[in-house]
């Protein structure tokens, strides 16, 4: 199967693409900074890739992003180049959560062989804020439990069963938190990002189950109403954090 993938959630813009050559998928990848800055270099990013590739965008199966949740303008930028990309080259849009793909990039760095594994996924929400959820890997398959939290780092729990089990801590929020996680040793912390080759890993599982839409049902996820703070604001903030 011929797929393009990009994430552009984070600091880091991540990109790869998949194509079938003999039967056998091989995979070219680039990264640069994302955020804000992927708006200018994302299209370009991947059409240096196809070109490396020899592959045409109407050769593509799929257009596959990383759908949120993160920074405000990296979502708006991957979601409307993948819906630009799909409808152009009359493919569907496979959206995929970017907490998961944090979880399978930790689960692939660290324990790819496992048949089970428990994650809590966690990305850098800037405002003093984490996104985090939990997932659990089994046979093959990723379930999650309950729903996505934006919360402060301090208050993150494990959910009920978890105390004790084996799992990982996964995601981008330890420089700025790891004092703050209330979780002590000896929990394994997998630094992780949501990367493109990770989406590419969890793609054929969830075209089986249907989750590809139509390039204009592609939707980010935005789990924060509000993605700035007045300069009052902040100076309250920290005002309340130091009382």
């Amino acid at each position: 199967m011929n797929m393009l993938s990009f994430d552009t959630c984070t600091d880091v813009m991540s990109i790869a693409l998949q194509r079938d050559v003999d039967g056998v998928p091989r995979t070219w990848q680039h990264t640069g900074a994302g955020g804000a800055q992927a708006s200018s270099t994302l299209i370009p990013a991947i059409q240096q890739l196809l070109r490396e590739a020899d592959l045409r965008f109407d050769e593509l199966d799929a257009v596959v992003f990383g759908r949120g949740p993160g920074s405000f303008t990296g979502l708006r930028t991957a979601c409307s180049v993948a819906q630009g990309l799909a409808f152009g080259a009359g493919v569907k849009v496979l959206p995929v959560d970017t907490l998961l793909a944090v979880a399978e990039e930790a689960r692939y760095q660290s324990a790819p062989d496992d048949a089970s594994l428990r994650v809590l996924a966690l990305l850098d929400a800037r405002m003093d804020e984490v996104y985090v959820a939990h997932y659990e890997f089994n046979s093959g398959r990723w379930k999650q439990h309950e729903g996505y939290n934006l919360i402060r780092p301090e208050n993150l729990v494990l959910p009920a069963g978890w105390q004790g089990a084996d799992w990982l801590l996964a995601g981008n929020a330890f420089a700025s938190y790891a004092e703050r996680l209330p979780f002590a040793a000896p929990v394994r912390r997998i630094q992780a990002l949501p990367t493109a080759t990770a989406m590419l890993r969890l793609a054929p599982a969830l075209l089986a189950a249907g989750q590809a839409v139509r390039a204009d049902e592609a939707l980010p996820t935005y789990i924060r109403d509000k993605v700035a703070q007045t300069t009052q604001e902040r100076a309250d903030q920290k005002a309340a954090q130091q009382a």
